[in-house]
């Protein structure tokens, strides 16, 4: 009977070992992160421009809500030369392991593969992972320019042949593209400025020594109730949030989309798990209503867009940017 007993008393003592087990096996596994672990350390996020502009303000936000989300440290490193290439060659040659990011811009995937050599292949060594913000360009036209609309813009440019000078931060900069293919679209005649930088283009732009500058949204949406300046069209498919009433040059020029996305680049070759999980949070990040309205008060739009959709949207605009770098007269490397 003892015997018994005993046996009773291990086979319970054995059940409910087993039972702590599996709830302890089964605790590990819920708690344990679904993306298999990443990041056990350190990202690294690389920025091809300066800090203190737009892409770097974009990327330090978006790395301080990984950081707190995914538990490890995403940090900026920028990575400065070669037209902004330079950062984008970097991470092309990193390892794929999740570790290295671009946290990059248009201009990298669409403009300079055409103006410049670059030690990459655009269309091959990255994969898109998601937009956090886009900063369109923004039309901006002199006072004394007799015009309220895109459209008695054009009108009035076309009857001016040679007389509109139209002022870009440099040469292939985005509104120097932008400018060019708007005079292609509409078949306008008018002179290209080029000043070292934004600033001095809008100052000369408020002036009234230019009479048009395509410029970043952070440059011209703080001249919006301006009595020097008229906003005019946007270079998104759609019009800005901040500006419901000024329309998108595409309503005049379908197609017409030169929006300056940034957002994050991986290696290509890295594991889609990572990819998946980064676009996911990259998102939210953006969708998060003070990061977002931060956005919006830089005059960037929240991003949406991740993989496929990200990809397709650089597929999509590649052939406007071809456009405008052959408008422009910028030829493309030997």
């Amino acid at each position: 009977m003892l015997d018994k007993q005993h046996g009773s008393l291990r086979a319970s003592g054995r059940f409910r070992w087993a039972l702590a087990s599996l709830v302890l096996v089964l605790g590990v596994a819920e708690a344990a992160p679904a993306h298999g672990g990443w990041p056990e350390k350190t990202v690294t996020v690389v920025v091809p421009y300066a800090a203190g502009g737009n892409t770097d303000i974009m990327a330090r936000l978006v790395t301080e809500w990984l950081s707190n989300r995914l538990g490890h440290r995403f940090i900026v490193e920028n990575r400065v030369g070669a037209g902004a290439t330079l950062g984008a060659a970097y991470v092309a040659k990193a390892e794929p392991d999740g570790y290295t990011f671009l946290f990059g811009a248009a201009p990298q995937l669409l403009v300079a593969p055409l103006v410049q050599k670059v030690n990459y292949d655009a269309r091959k060594d990255f994969a898109p992972v998601a937009i956090f913000g886009t900063g369109p360009q923004v039309l901006g036209i002199g006072a004394n320019v007799p015009a309220k609309n895109l459209r008695e813009f054009v009108t009035y440019a076309k009857a001016s042949p040679g007389k509109i000078n139209y002022a870009s931060g440099g040469q292939g900069t985005a509104g120097h593209l932008t400018g060019a293919l708007l005079a292609a679209r509409a078949g306008l005649d008018m002179v290209h400025i080029p000043y070292k930088g934004g600033l001095p283009a809008v100052t000369d732009l408020l002036a009234g020594q230019v009479q048009m500058y395509f410029g970043n949204a952070s440059e011209l949406l703080p001249h919006r109730t301006s009595d020097k300046i008229k906003l005019i069209a946007v270079s998104l498919p759609k019009r800005m949030s901040q500006l419901p009433d000024v329309e998108a040059a595409a309503e005049m020029f379908p197609g017409f989309n030169l929006a300056a996305w940034n957002g994050f680049i991986a290696p290509a070759g890295t594991p889609r798990p990572i990819l998946e999980l980064l676009a996911k949070e990259t998102v939210a990040a953006a969708k998060d209503e003070k990061i977002a309205g931060r956005l919006i008060e830089l005059g960037i739009e929240p991003g949406s867009l991740m993989l496929a959709d990200f990809q397709r949207d650089i597929d999509e605009s590649r052939p406007a940017y071809e456009e405008a770098v052959k408008a422009a007269g910028l030829k493309p490397p030997e």
